[in-house]
């Protein structure tokens, strides 16, 4: 896990066998917006043979230019936002809007979203945190006001229902080691961004005869989960795949439908110099690997629906230990190949 160079998932293609994608948002503070979009800018136009701004509203700035489709850059505060894009009625309404940028900016984060880019693209990620550090962006743990996060939204390799159910296995047992791994500061912590799973779901999901059809398995995720506030947000995946099942039982307008996960647990340190993609992404790929290894998982599910149900298990080091000395050295096997 020392290592700074990214993983290579063994799966590299997509249902349809086109290069699997994946999205990749920043979150940052200490950088005006338009410091923000000249870094992400410059380091386009090394990649563009043309690379264009535009504005969306005062507060999001759109640069197309790249073939993998358009980045967004925005001061990420949606009443701002969207008076923002309105013309100002009066001196009252001008005033308040700078009081709120103001007292806003020591808070909301600047976020870059990326569009959709081929996994032999997602190093170049590396390079645009490195310029981001160097002009002066900071990550989540430099305050306590801060709860900065760098989310990943990776395409699955297959929608079937196996797949996404044993990935959501994965994840869910390897999610104890994760938090330890990431070690989120306190801001991150106390939010409600990144709240866990609830138990009942934990050991409905981990039976390791629960390989449900698709429509079982998000009526059951709908039931504990109706809300985006999961480290592993599934709610974008499912509107892609059925929506109107979604829509039934979460009306949330910012659910975007997509066939990828929506890995939301790691904070964003982009201040730190031993911090880097890699933090966050070499730790997804050992989730996949998880996932693609039935027999391993079935054995792991069994094993952590037990932990989970012995009194304080979460303050146990032996679910650590297990996973450390057992499960992540077998499945570090034979993935040595880097992006």
């Amino acid at each position: 896990m020392s290592s700074n160079k990214l993983l290579q998932p063994s799966q590299q293609q997509n249902n349809d066998g086109d290069e699997r994608k994946v999205g990749i948002e920043i979150e940052f503070g200490n950088l005006q917006l338009q410091q923000a979009t000249d870094v992400l800018i410059n380091f386009l136009k090394q990649r563009c043979e043309e690379c264009e701004q535009s504005a969306k509203g005062r507060y999001e700035h759109v640069i197309s230019g790249d073939s993998a489709g358009d980045w967004i850059i925005e001061f990420d505060y949606d009443y701002l936002k969207k008076i923002g894009r309105e013309e100002l009625q009066d001196n009252w309404r001008d005033s308040a809007e700078k009081s709120l940028a103001w007292v806003a900016e020591a808070v909301v984060p600047v976020e870059i979203v990326s569009p959709p880019l081929p996994l032999s693209r997602i190093s170049e990620v590396e390079e645009l945190l490195a310029d981001l550090r160097k002009a002066g962006a900071k990550g989540s743990s430099d305050s306590l006001a801060y709860a900065f996060g760098l989310q990943l939204n990776p395409e699955l390799p297959k929608l079937d229902a196996d797949t996404i159910t044993a990935h959501l296995k994965s994840f869910l047992c390897l999610y104890d080691w994760l938090l330890k791994e990431i070690d989120p500061d306190i801001s991150r912590r106390v939010s409600n961004y990144i709240d866990p799973f609830p138990k009942e779901y934990l050991e409905l999901i981990l039976d390791s005869g629960y390989w449900p059809s698709l429509e079982t398995l998000i009526d059951d995720y709908l039931r504990y989960n109706p809300t985006r506030n999961r480290a592993l947000d599934m709610l974008p995946l499912f509107r892609h795949l059925d929506e109107q099942r979604v829509l039934a039982k979460v009306n949330d307008n910012l659910i975007k439908a997509r066939p990828t996960f929506h890995y939301r647990l790691p904070g964003c340190e982009v201040h730190r110099d031993d911090w880097g993609l890699f933090s966050v992404w070499n730790n997804w790929v050992r989730v996949e690997q998880l996932a693609e290894n039935r027999e391993l998982l079935n054995e792991v599910s069994e094993k952590y629906r037990i932990e989970i149900k012995k009194l304080f298990s979460g303050f146990s080091d032996n679910w650590q230990t297990y996973l450390i000395n057992q499960v992540l050295p077998e499945l570090a096997r034979g993935s040595a190949a880097h992006l």
